[in-house]
C-alpha cells in the first residue's frame, strides 16, 4: 500500500477538528419504521489540518508535508488528541488498560485493538499504528518484557509472543497509537493576506484501511 511511516507534524494536528463517521443505510417502510443497515464494520475517521495553522511557518510546513506526500498519493499517520492512548487521556499507559485476546496455548500472535463500551454495548477497533516506545504487553497480572517475552509491529499493530499464551489467559496490552490517513484533496490553496486576516486553509484528512 502507498503510505509513508511518518506522522503529520502533532503541534499542527493539535487544533484541529474531526473525528468518526459511520455510513448507514436508512429505509422508512410504508407503516412508519424503519430498517437500518451499515456496510461498514468499522467508522472511518475525518479531520481538518487547516484549523491547527497558526503561522506562515505553519503553512509552509504543511505545503512541505503535502508536497512531500504527494497530495491523496501516500498515507502518513495522524495524532488524534482527542483519542491516541488505550485507557483515558489523562493517565498513564498501562498494560492492562485493554483485554486484546484470551490465550489458546496455540496462537502467537494477536492484533491490538481498542474497545469503546457504553452501558451493555461494545466497539472493538483495530489498532494498526501503534507509537513507539510506547506499547506494553502483559498476560493476566504480570507484564511481560519487550524483545524478550513478545514483539511488536509497529507498522501493522501485531503482538508476537515468543511462546503461545496459554488456554483462556487474558492477553493485555497498553499503548499510545496514531490514526493511518491521507490528505482528502489534492489541491491546497493559501493566501498570505487572507491569512494574516484569520482565515486558514481547508485541509481535508481521511483515514485509510491499512
Amino acid at each position: 500500500m502507498n503510505f509513508h511511516d511518518v506522522r503529520f507534524p502533532a503541534s499542527l494536528s493539535f487544533g484541529s477538528i474531526g473525528g468518526p463517521e459511520r455510513r448507514t443505510d436508512v429505509v422508512t417502510l410504508a407503516n412508519g419504521f424503519e430498517e437500518r443497515n451499515t456496510p461498514w464494520a468499522h467508522s472511518r475517521r475525518r479531520y481538518d489540518a487547516g484549523l491547527g495553522m497558526r503561522s506562515l511557518d505553519d503553512v509552509e510546513t504543511l505545503i512541505a508535508f503535502f508536497e512531500a506526500r504527494r497530495g491523496q498519493m501516500y498515507g502518513f499517520r495522524w495524532k488524534d488528541w482527542s483519542d491516541f492512548k488505550s485507557g483515558r487521556a489523562k493517565e498513564e499507559v498501562t498494560y492492562q488498560d485493554q483485554v486484546i485476546a484470551l490465550g489458546n496455548g496455540v496462537q502467537t500472535v494477536f492484533p491490538l485493538v481498542k474497545t469503546y463500551r457504553s452501558g451493555a454495548f461494545s466497539y472493538a477497533r483495530p489498532i494498526s499504528k501503534p507509537v513507539s516506545g510506547t506499547v506494553r504487553v502483559g498476560i493476566e497480572e504480570d507484564e511481560m518484557q519487550e524483545a524478550v517475552d513478545y514483539t511488536v509491529d509497529e507498522t501493522t499493530g501485531l503482538i508476537a509472543f515468543a511462546r503461545p499464551p496459554d488456554q483462556d489467559m487474558s492477553v493485555t496490552a497498553g499503548f499510545e497509537f496514531d490514526v493511518p490517513v491521507r490528505f482528502d484533496t489534492d489541491r491546497i490553496q493559501t493566501s498570505v493576506a487572507s491569512f494574516q486576516a484569520g482565515d486558514v486553509p481547508n485541509v481535508p484528512v481521511v483515514e485509510v484501511r491499512v
